[in-house]
């Protein structure tokens, strides 16, 4: 009887991550994070709380505060803030879904405060490093053609990596210079590709072609057993391009998406403009980027200025 009762919670956390998944069309790796972060929780209650688990079949409602505060200070002895925040924030989260399914009445971790974050302004590559890295001399073969392919979208686009590798053949419209993004929420958006990415498209299509093997039809970019290109994949191929040609940052695809948004602010482009480009929900992601401006220029100003 006792394991029953210790099954309870795993159930609750398989049923909230199946709701992320079918009603709110989460990405894999997000919920494998919740997944992670809701397992480590029940294992330390299983260790630490054993009260809430005895005798009580449903004991979400028996969790309090206390034990969560308990929990996070277990957790400070080896996990940095960031870390912290993000397994209160998943707490959180399926306590949420609880309260509204009605199993419970009260968030318990809605009343703790997450961890101070440090601020901490994103890394781009300035425009010389990005002409670097699209006019290098990669070896054009088919995966080369991929690849280079693979750098233009992501800077004249600015998409997330998970992004780019969900895309498919029919969301790209070369007429109207448009590809259509789903991004987080599998919410879809509509973004320009400059001529440059879009001249890329065209030739890496026509070598697709000739392909031996096609598993994935669908897919733009192929690996080379013919299915869809992973994201792990694509971060290690922007690894690899950056050391081939010896930038001093070991670049990444979100650092490239970083580069896309600080270069199109100092070019004159709103930040409305931007959040709708990057599929930003909230207007203060955005506005991350309003502070590299500041950043370079109190540098060029410390450079220049005669008073300085």
């Amino acid at each position: 009887m006792e394991q029953n009762k210790e099954i309870v919670m795993e159930k609750h956390i398989r049923e909230f991550l199946a709701y992320l998944k079918n009603q709110r069309n989460a990405a894999a790796n997000t919920i494998s994070s919740y997944n992670r972060d809701l397992n480590e929780f029940y294992q330390y209650l299983v260790q630490h709380q054993g009260e809430v688990i005895n005798g009580h079949d449903l004991y979400l409602d028996r969790i309090n505060p206390l034990m969560i505060r308990s929990y996070l200070s277990l957790l400070f002895q080896k996990n940095g803030a960031t870390s912290i925040a993000r397994k209160l924030s998943s707490l959180r989260s399926m306590f949420k879904y609880f309260v509204k399914k009605g199993v419970i009445d009260q968030n318990p971790a809605k009343v703790i405060n997450s961890p101070k974050l440090p601020k901490k302004l994103p890394k781009f590559l300035n425009v010389d490093e990005i002409n670097a890295l699209l006019t290098a001399k990669f070896d054009l073969t088919k995966y080369g053609l991929r690849d280079r392919t693979i750098l233009e979208l992501l800077y004249s686009s600015g998409l997330r990596v998970s992004e780019l590798v969900a895309l498919n053949i029919e969301d790209v419209d070369m007429n109207e210079s448009l590809v259509r993004i789903r991004g987080k929420g599998n919410k879809e958006r509509l973004v320009p590709i400059g001529e440059k990415a879009k001249q890329a498209l065209i030739t890496y299509f026509h070598d697709r072609r000739n392909t031996p093997i096609i598993r994935d039809p669908n897919a733009i970019f192929l690996n080379k057993n013919g299915t869809r290109l992973t994201v792990r994949s694509v971060q290690r191929l922007v690894s690899r391009m950056t050391q081939e040609i010896g930038l001093s940052k070991n670049a990444t695809p979100h650092m490239i998406r970083h580069s896309f948004a600080t270069h199109m602010l100092g070019s004159g482009a709103d930040l409305r403009s931007i959040q709708e480009l990057l599929g930003h929900k909230s207007l203060s992601t955005t506005q991350r980027y309003t502070h590299v401006g500041v950043e370079e220029l109190s540098k060029v100003y410390d450079k220049t200025h005669p008073k300085s």
